[in-house]
């Protein structure tokens, strides 16, 4: 096949992202990141990537550590075998080990976003696919194992099979699921298609049975055609949908297919991808608020909304063939490479991919915002693109 992104130049950004993400966003003085960290109370820090850097004030936050972390340990899983350097599998388990160092003996991860004491059921289930990548690889078990142990606190103690979603918001104070809050809303979470993954290592049919469940019960929500726009983050007034919803919960529905042959599943997928095509802009970008008609704000762009898009094109063009979804992942791909900032002056920003540009604040301050998100995804884009030069070989 022809491949339009040279080889040598995705190589190249992609390990000028890893060396940002594992350098300069991880954590390696075991210091809590900013106020929120410290409220987090965890007691290791180290192998944590940190989430949010304004470039305007040169300050870093801290924005969901747990999962963005998981899906940190993913992305550099992914790159050491496209890039043949085992050394990035050790960076993996170092993040591994913030992971694994605060989950508790119940195997609740303790998956906090941005409020202290708030653990988010959909960011734990976002933080093991990393767990089992790295297990993969490493033929290391204790990843494969704490990953089944939260993916079970969250079926006995989240799911809901009566209504066939989760509670979102779990107090450990309290040991109790709380409500009123913005982001407190009952989903069905498919999230890496991680309860079919503990099927198969498991043999546990409830876990199946959870994922098929959640999954119908996204069918029968979808609104608008492969999306979600009543299920946070999105809102359904004004009508914005999140610029990787369709990811979290279109792609997985190929993986449901490839199990249960149900073609329901595989058109669900393709009217996800179909959204991506048109919520994408003509260089291949994104906007965090996308609206139900595809217009966007001006600003707020979103990085790794393109990121995850392109990842859902690659699985398109490998499931149907058709040469235009591969097109649409190198616009994707390539607007992502274009925001990586390699020659930056700060070198907290130097590279990084930058994630957004923030509104114009009526000074000269520099309009950056980077979420460790844009680069993550990246790597996790660029290195499922890699993939297709390994093939033709």
């Amino acid at each position: 096949m022809e491949l339009n992104i040279p080889q040598e130049t995705l190589q190249k950004q992609m390990r000028i992202a890893i060396e940002w993400l594992t350098g300069v966003a991880c954590v390696h003085d075991n210091k809590p990141v900013g106020a929120v960290g410290e409220a987090f109370d965890y007691k290791y820090w180290n192998g944590a990537i940190r989430g949010e850097y304004s470039g305007a004030t040169r300050t870093w936050g801290v924005s969901c550590p747990y999962w963005h972390t998981g899906q940190a340990v993913k992305a550099l899983v992914m790159a050491s075998g496209v890039l043949q350097d085992d050394s990035l599998l050790e960076k993996a388990r170092f993040s591994a080990g913030f992971l694994l160092a605060n989950q508790r003996e119940d195997g609740l991860f303790p998956a906090q976003e941005v409020t202290p004491g708030e653990i988010n059921t959909s960011a734990t289930l976002e933080s093991v696919d990393g767990l089992f990548y790295l297990s993969d690889a490493t033929g290391d078990e204790k990843y494969r194992n704490a990953a089944l142990a939260a993916l079970d606190w969250v079926a006995k103690r989240a799911w809901m099979p009566d209504v066939r979603k989760f509670k979102d918001i779990y107090n450990a104070e309290k040991d109790d699921f709380i409500y009123g809050t913005p982001s407190s809303q009952d989903r069905p979470l498919i999230d890496d298609a991680v309860f079919l993954k503990a099927y198969h290592l498991t043999g546990d049919t409830a876990y199946k049975k959870i994922i098929l469940d959640a999954a119908q019960t996204l069918l029968e929500n979808e609104d608008p055609p492969g999306n979600w726009v009543i299920y946070i983050p999105s809102r359904p007034v004004p009508g914005f949908i999140h610029p990787r919803h369709a990811f979290w919960w279109g792609l997985p529905m190929l993986s449901i297919y490839h199990e249960t042959g149900d073609e329901k599943y595989k058109d669900v997928f393709f009217r996800a991808v179909e959204w991506y095509r048109r919520a994408l802009r003509q260089d291949g970008g994104m906007f965090r608020l996308t609206f139900r008609d595809f217009s966007t704000h001006c600003f707020g762009h979103a990085t790794s909304g393109s990121a995850c898009a392109a990842r859902c094109f690659m699985a398109a063009f490998r499931e149907s063939g058709k040469r235009e979804f591969l097109d649409l992942a190198e616009a994707a791909l390539s607007y992502c490479g274009s925001m990586l900032l390699s020659e930056a002056k700060d070198p907290n920003l130097r590279g990084a991919v930058l994630e957004k540009i923030m509104p114009p604040d009526g000074t000269d301050n520099l309009p950056y915002h980077i979420r460790d998100l844009g680069t993550i995804f990246f790597i996790q884009a660029a290195a499922e693109y890699l993939e297709f030069y390994r093939e033709d070989k």
